[in-house]
């Protein structure tokens, strides 16, 4: 243990802190640094300072990239919680306010006058397009929807219970063996391609793999849809009959892909910028984005949700759940209520719940008892001083997996629903990322709790 102690003076903090001692100069700079802080430390009286760096809108941050060659240390920061790796121009989320921007748009205007593949431009670009580039960009996606038959091919090596995030992981994975005469990091017109390709062909990847849990043929996407009613066609259709596709159900889909386009630097965001900081091929990117949103603690929530809901059982089972919910003492937790970033409501659940509402009433399904369960537990949730208190609102998972449910869509598909919608974000990350001329692999650091230096023993001498 180190018997040296650290103090960081400022008179302006981003986060609360134990009453410091104050040593801050303002001052101006190009580089948008408008405080310095003094890191001191208590034991040889040594101090040094920190550059304060503010962005557009958020707390500042320091720039901490001499601490080593000033005082050699790092810093310690398990799960990045006050870490800021990088600087963004594309998401900012404001938990306390429930705040949620992309590209400096409130996403409660996007979802209610623009549309996924515009969220998608905008995202990558950084500017709302004009008619004619929207109307391009669209006919570029959707001619790029069809896979490579020798890609589809690929499906059959795959067991009929695969999972499907597993299916998508690989397949995303193996497109750079296909596209390799497009995959120069370096070139702009290649860096736009991918994006185009990824974004168009990952709908049709996930509908081939839930084609293949059921062992039924492919359907082929058409161009003349349009992108959310051409997934569902793929999803749904068969050969030997019509499909209609619900106009609301394509409109959910949309608004829902909208939500969950981007989220700032989260663990799959920061996964493909990891994995993209080496230079790999992007679609290696992506596919470790898609890994990493496998994981239960972050894209299952809407899936943990529904199982939630089954173990309930039915509405006259609330009290007795909600009774083990607020027992300390039980393990039992209340799935798609509050959130870790947003800390006083989540701005998409507000603009989903209606649409929840609409898809419910729309397909004939109010009365389905685990819909009339979830809603009976979101009325008694939002009145319920316990939950009031703390802030437990519904979030977005719980509607969205509701919706999902309602319109058919599996459960183990519903992380692959999340990861369609959230391929425009990390495409933008790491366009952002790649185009930086100042870009840097990643290498966290460490706090080493591990064996000294030893020397080896012979195996007779253990």
């Amino acid at each position: 243990m180190l018997d040296v102690v650290y103090v960081l003076d400022s008179a302006q903090r981003p986060c609360k802190a134990a009453s410091p001692s104050i040593n801050e100069t303002s001052f101006p700079s190009e580089k948008r640094m408008s405080i310095k802080y003094e890191l001191k430390n208590l034991a040889n009286g040594k101090a040094g300072v920190l550059n304060g760096m503010s962005g557009t809108i958020g707390p500042n941050v320091l720039d901490i990239s001499h601490l080593t060659r000033d005082f050699g240390v790092f810093t310690y920061d398990p799960g990045f919680m006050a870490t800021a790796s990088t600087e963004s121009k594309i998401t900012y989320i404001d938990g306390d306010a429930g705040e949620l921007l992309y590209r400096g748009y409130p996403v409660e205007q996007l979802a209610e006058k623009s549309s996924y593949l515009e969220v998608a431009n905008l995202l990558i670009n950084g500017v709302l397009p004009t008619r004619e580039e929207l109307d391009a960009f669209q006919r570029s996606i959707m001619h790029h929807t069809m896979i490579n038959e020798h890609l589809l091919r690929f499906f059959q090596g795959f067991h009929h219970d695969a999972h499907p995030m597993a299916m998508v992981s690989a397949v995303v994975a193996s497109m750079a063996a296909f596209y390799h005469d497009t995959t120069d990091i370096r070139d702009p017109r290649h860096r736009e391609i991918f994006a185009h390709r990824i974004i168009a062909k990952l709908p049709t990847i996930a509908a081939a793999a839930y084609k293949h849990t059921l062992g039924q043929p492919f359907i082929y996407p058409h161009n003349d849809l349009r992108y959310c009613a051409n997934m569902l066609n793929m999803f749904f259709a068969v050969p030997c009959e019509p499909y209609a596709i619900d106009p609301v159900v394509a409109e959910a889909l949309d608004l829902l892909f909208i939500l969950h386009a981007d989220h700032e630097q989260n663990a799959s965001t920061s996964t493909v910028r990891l994995a993209g900081s080496t230079g790999a091929n992007p679609y290696a990117a992506i596919s470790a984005g898609v890994s990493a949103l496998w994981g239960p603690a972050h894209g299952g929530a809407n899936e943990a949700v529904l199982t939630m809901l089954d173990d309930i059982g039915s509405a006259a089972n609330i009290d007795k759940f909600l009774a083990r919910v607020k027992d300390k003492s039980d393990s039992i937790r209340l799935m798609g209520f509050g959130h870790r970033i947003y800390k006083n409501f989540d701005p998409r659940a507000k603009i989903i719940r209606s649409m929840c509402y609409r898809v419910l009433d729309k397909l004939g399904k109010s009365d389905n008892p685990l819909f009339e369960l979830a809603l009976r537990l979101e009325e008694i949730a939002l009145h319920d001083e316990y939950f009031v208190s703390r802030k437990l609102y519904p979030n977005v998972d719980f509607y969205s997996g509701i919706i999902y449910s309602a319109i058919g869509i599996p459960r183990s598909m519903l992380t692959v629903m999340f990861a369609i919608a959230r391929t425009a974000g990390w495409v933008a990350h790491w366009q952002e990322m790649v185009s930086d001329p100042n870009m840097r692999i990643g290498r966290p650091r460490q706090l080493y709790t591990g064996a000294a230096k030893r020397d080896y023993q012979p195996i007779a001498k253990r």
